[in-house]
């Protein structure tokens, strides 16, 4: 277990790694000019050269990602160009909100979309059947914002049940979780539908129908705990994905997460906030991969780390 997770962190380091370096490239390689946004359209030629001699952008490629690397590694993420601030307090500020948002998008994600994919199983080949999962893909399909605004419009401006939009109680929770729960539990509905069939249909299965145990603790005693295995991996990426801000949902709800930050921060080129939300969703997938991973021996006891 220990080997394991020693290979399984340096892995993660040299993960993280390529993910800087790529971001760090591909941003240096872009033709928008940070210091044009921060000097603005008036700026003299010398004011530009000496804000862009200032930022350490008129040196090359190599020595500017070493000296961001050297910063990473004591922690420093930079200072953002435009708002002047640690791009450290400025992410930790917008993780409540994003930590919040993602525990609730799962929540919906793991309830619509397993009970979704069960039902589908057990009655696999039937009209219910058929339906759940042309919901699931009219659910996987439909764009984010049509969905937020539809779920606006139905529970916040025609019933009133919910605000608007916003950010501080759980009524401002439910809308946005539910928009990003029902566009992710189509994929969980069909991995669950999938595993479970095939679950179904193992010989240790058939010798539970044969001892006549009753239906329902096959289904939820035996066939679920192995069925579900497929889906703690896939948890673990949407945990990355969220942590990495869903832009268009929290625009739509005015949530305050990281996802507006970074959709601020690529409008005006501010590349520390760019590559510090890069690298803070690059983590959270790791370290969801890893947890789920580490877990998945407990649930099943037959799966062994190597």
């Amino acid at each position: 277990m220990i080997a394991y997770l020693g290979r399984r962190v340096i892995q993660s380091l040299l993960i993280l790694l390529g993910v800087s370096l790529i971001t760090f490239a591909l941003l240096y390689l872009l033709p928008a000019d940070p210091v044009r946004q921060i000097a603005g359209r008036s700026a003299t030629p010398e004011t530009v050269e000496n804000i862009r001699r200032q930022l350490g952008l008129d040196q090359p490629f190599i020595i500017q990602y070493w000296h961001y690397l050297t910063s990473l590694l004591s922690g420093d993420l930079g200072r953002s160009y435009i708002q002047r601030s640690e791009v450290t307090v400025l992410i930790v500020s917008r993780l409540p909100a994003s930590l919040l948002l993602m525990i609730g998008a799962i929540l919906c994600e793991l309830a619509i979309g397993l009970t979704m994919g069960l039902l589908a199983a057990v009655r696999r080949g039937t009209a219910t059947d058929q339906t759940l999962m042309v919901a699931s893909f009219v659910g996987v399909s439909a764009p984010q914002f049509v969905v937020g605004l539809l779920l606006l419009y139905v529970f916040a401006v025609r019933l009133g049940w919910f605000p608007i939009g916003g950010y501080g109680t759980w009524r401002h929770l439910v809308l946005p979780s539910l928009t990003m729960g029902i566009l992710g539990a189509g994929w969980y509905a069909r991995m669950m539908r999938s595993s479970m069939i095939d679950v179904l249909r193992q010989d240790y299965m058939r010798t539970a129908r044969a001892k006549g145990l009753a239906r329902g603790a096959i289904i939820f005693r035996h066939a679920l705990p192995n069925a579900i295995l497929p889906v703690i991996a896939m948890i673990g990426i949407d945990i990355g994905i969220f942590m990495g801000g869903i832009v268009v949902v929290e625009s739509v709800f005015g949530w305050p997460g990281i996802g507006q930050l970074a959709w601020q921060a690529i409008q005006r080129v501010d590349i520390p906030i760019i590559m510090g939300v890069t690298l803070v969703s690059a983590f959270a997938i790791v370290l969801g991969n890893l947890l789920a991973d580490t877990v998945a021996p407990f649930i099943d006891p037959r799966i062994k780390l190597r």
